[in-house]
């Protein structure tokens, strides 16, 4: 539920970013942003000057954001769960919720089923997932199989939820006065009883009364008048319990009524310029551009795949019309109303095409050739070792980078001869090209070339262009190259605008039987011809007269190019740049209103219903039908949007709520529940259960795991990155005066577990874990600090990851100690919270 973002320059607050500075109370964790996002962290820093607020930092380092924060607690690497739902605890048990958001916003008055039996009764683990959902689902799901989700899904990866089994879009029982045993606000109460204060001080390390301190300061940024922020970056995300960590966060949020107006919401920092637009476009194996799932080998037709992910109400109701839409942009005539609109060529999930699950069958010598664009797996990536080891299998290797990298040049330090035949083509960088770019909060701006790329250096636009040139040029007539012969490739070799205008989308004038009059009054400059221009997704149909690239950026080229526009007006600054959906720069901001359409509070307006009007107005561009009123009542006979009502804020949900609990779309549970990580000294303290069941170890001779607990590896490692390098370094150990600021790889270490090993400051010592050993500079520091945990003195050890073996500054490679895993969501790795030794080297 992002809500806020970041930017890259002080141009860039003329976005929502600043709606920080309208905050009482900002929690950060799993980030440091004084670091990793100083930009973004410039608006932290305004809300204290502004409003008083407080600013709390929760992370296992005493870092530059918690020298900068009025609170720091240190609590033990993978312990977030406990933490947060001890805040949750402290919401309900002191009364701290807002009760009219969360009864009218929030799903907590829902009945949940008879069936389901909760993690607390089963030692850690959650009834089968059909109990999960809403109690209407049983029928619906038996009369219906493959009725809607509550969201587009798939059985694997991003979208996958439960096992599988479709949610529904009935309406289920409610008990609006919170009382009935069964409903999602008691089952809340139940759930979290355990993680109290006391289970906060043994399980994280956080003294109980310093406990008791943040959680009245955070929690009383609440209410009408006030809100509260929260910032977490990849030390929350890389976990096997990280989704349900956000997932915590969230609930939260939504009882303190933080989600949707100024000052709230949950900001997920991203690490690069355009992370965002990565998973908007995307990159991700298992969805479509606009978080459409990826078809699975079951949906054969177009007719199967929206009987599984259309829902009945909320706006992913219009999927067809997306879908469709994108298979035009895709196929073009070859995408006709007779072959399912090429439905039939798109890939098919059929397992694990993950990150990790490419790299292990490359390991066991499955795939023949990689593309490596912009990355550097045999740094950057868990247990690098084995990635290393798997390139040697590949047939042939192609790299693109700025310069010369660890995985381009792989094989020189390999022990084994290797037939890998490696192409190196060097990229453009970002000054070298124009284009777009999607930050945190959604924001496309639009980049200008600066200068020339040297020598033969391209942009990936260039090369993906010619690349499909030549793919296209050796398609043959097997039913095979189908999609291939079909797709449309018509690109001018670098024209990014020309791109744009394809993702924003067009009326096709073949196919258009009345396109809507409006088009004939609007004029842009070298964009589509007014016959053939598209407003918004709001005008994209189902019957293939309608192609768009990706339907949440349709909005960004009606005309002119909004993403290159700076003419910044207003409070939200609408102007600078474009926000999907709509220009919006805060989602879900109906919520910013109370049920009959007014502010909840002068100081927090955003959005309101101006009933002379008779239309949604104020600051930013309502995320809510323009002309729905607030006391709209829900047409059970109608689909999509006309089926919610009027007060009903969480649109892309088929009941239009806040999900504190949820019914579909995990796959871990409809609740967070704290596992222990997957490597862990530490009995889990609450469930049987010691790690999250859900998620895959991959364990191997050449991925092994340590046993939990294990005596060989007594400490807690986790990683971090530092502001001087970025990544895995390949752009930053290249530069001098970076490389002069961080010139060593080094692990920092408290005082007491630098005692207890025999290691002085500056010495070198051995860390090693179940899959390998590194060498490091000690630094011994109060800044990482041993912590009680259930009786015993716990050290940590942290890890910065940029180096490798080509740059101007070298070092051991710190990814070789990591095991690959996947977190049962999303696929990703657990790197922040495992076991170590630590020894004073030889």
């Amino acid at each position: 539920m992002p809500g806020l973002g970041t930017t890259l320059g002080r141009g860039g607050a003329t976005t929502a970013q600043q709606d920080l500075a309208n905050a009482d109370a900002i929690l950060i964790m799993g980030s440091s942003m004084a670091e990793n996002h100083p930009v973004g962290f410039q608006w932290v820093l305004e809300a204290r000057e502004k409003n008083g607020a407080k600013i709390i930092h929760v992370d296992p380092r005493f870092t530059r954001t918690s020298a900068m924060s009025d609170y720091w607690l240190p609590l033990r690497a993978g312990s977030d769960i406990v933490f947060l739902g001890a805040l949750i605890r402290y919401v309900l048990e002191e009364e701290r919720w807002f009760k009219e958001y969360v009864v009218r916003y929030t799903n907590a008055a829902v009945i949940v089923r008879d069936d389901f039996v909760d993690a607390e009764d089963l030692g850690g683990i959650f009834s089968p997932a059909e109990t999960w959902r809403y109690p209407d689902d049983v029928e619906r799901a038996s009369a219906r199989p493959g009725q809607a989700s509550a969201r587009p899904t798939s059985d694997y990866g991003h979208r996958g939820e439960g096992q599988g089994t479709p949610a529904t879009t009935a309406d289920p029982p409610r008990d609006e006065t919170l009382q009935h045993p069964r409903c999602v606000f008691q089952m809340l109460r139940k759930h979290f009883a355990r993680y109290t204060p006391e289970m906060v001080e043994d399980t994280c390390g956080i003294p109980r009364d310093e406990f008791l301190r943040i959680a009245d300061v955070f929690t009383s940024a609440s209410g009408r008048e006030k809100t509260g922020a929260i910032c977490y970056a990849v030390g929350w995300t890389q976990h096997s319990s990280g989704v349900q960590t956000i997932r915590a966060a969230a609930i939260l949020q939504l009882l303190l009524g933080n989600i949707g107006r100024p000052g709230g919401g949950i900001m997920a920092l991203r690490g690069h310029a355009s992370i965002q637009g990565s998973t908007d476009i995307p990159t991700l194996y298992d969805v479509l551009p606009g978080y459409l799932p990826m078809p699975t080998s079951g949906e054969h037709d177009l007719g199967a795949y929206l009987k599984k992910h259309r829902a009945d109400k909320g706006w992913w109701y219009n999927i067809d019309k997306y879908l469709v839409s994108l298979l035009k942009s895709y196929y073009g005539d070859g995408a006709t109303r007779e072959n399912d609109f090429g439905f039939e060529w798109l890939p098919r999930l059929t397992g694990d095409h993950s990150y990790f699950g490419y790299w292990l069958d490359m390991a066991d010598g499955k795939l023949e050739g990689l593309i490596v664009m912009g990355q550097n797996p045999a740094v950057g990536s868990p247990n690098a070792k084995l990635e290393r080891a798997a390139l040697g299998k590949l047939k042939w290797l192609a790299v693109r980078d700025l310069v010369e990298t660890e995985t381009s040049n792989f094989w020189e330090k390999s022990p084994d001869t290797i037939d890998t035949e490696v192409f190196f083509f060097p990229a453009a960088s970002h000054v070298e090209k124009e284009g777009t770019f999607t930050n945190t909060q959604r924001l496309l701006q639009w980049r200008e070339k600066a200068v020339e790329p040297p020598g033969q250096a391209r942009s990936e636009l260039q090369f993906l262009v010619e690349l499909g040139r030549k793919l296209k040029a050796r398609a043959t007539d097997s039913p095979r190259d189908a999609a291939l012969r079909a797709l449309t490739w018509d690109y001018e070799d670098e024209d990014a605008d020309e791109v744009l205008r394809e993702i924003h989308g067009s009326v096709i004038p073949s196919e258009a039987k009345d396109p809507p009059p409006e088009h004939a009054d609007r004029a842009a400059a070298g964009g589509p011809s007014p016959s053939t221009r598209l407003k918004h997704f709001g005008e994209l149909k189902a019957d293939g007269s309608t192609a768009c690239g990706c339907w949440i950026y349709s909005g960004v080229y009606d005309g002119t190019n909004k993403a290159n526009a700076r003419e910044p007006k207003g409070r939200y600054a609408h102007g600078w740049g474009y926000a999907w959906p709509l220009d919006r720069r805060i989602l879900y901001n109906r919520a910013s209103a109370d049920p009959s359409g007014k502010p909840w509070s002068e100081r927090k307006a955003l959005v309101w219903w101006d009933e002379e009007k008779r239309e949604w107005t104020g600051h930013d561009v309502a995320d809510f039908t323009r002309g729905k009123a607030p006391d709209y009542v829900s047409d059970q006979t109608q689909g999509g949007d006309e089926a919610l009502p009027g007060d009903a804020p969480f649109i892309m949900h088929p009941d239009g709520m806040g999900w504190l609990w949820v019914p579909s779309g995990l796959k871990d549970g409809p609740l967070p529940t704290h596992y222990e990580p997957l490597e862990s000294n530490i009995t889990n303290p609450l469930y049987a259960q010691q790690s999250n069941p859900a998620a895959q170890r991959f364990e191997r001779p050449d991925n092994p795991y340590a046993s939990s607990p294990d005596a060989r590896f007594p400490y807690v490692l986790t990683t971090y990155r530092l502001t001087e390098h970025h990544t895995a370094g390949a752009m930053s150990r290249t530069l001098s005066h970076l490389a002069e600021l961080q010139p060593e790889l080094f692990a920092e270490i408290s005082p007491e577990l630098a005692n207890e090993a025999g290691v002085k400051n500056g010495e070198m010592v051995e860390i090693s874990t179940a899959r390998g050993s590194i060498r490091a500079r000690a630094l011994v520091t109060s800044r990482m600090p041993s912590l009680d945990i259930h009786g015993a003195r716990v050290h940590q050890v942290g890890l910065p990851y940029h180096w490798g073996g080509r740059g101007l500054v070298t070092g051991d490679v710190v990814n070789d100690l990591l095991a690959i895993s996947e977190e049962p969501n999303v696929k990703i790795f657990e790197s922040k919270g495992l076991t170590c030794s630590l020894r004073r080297a030889d």
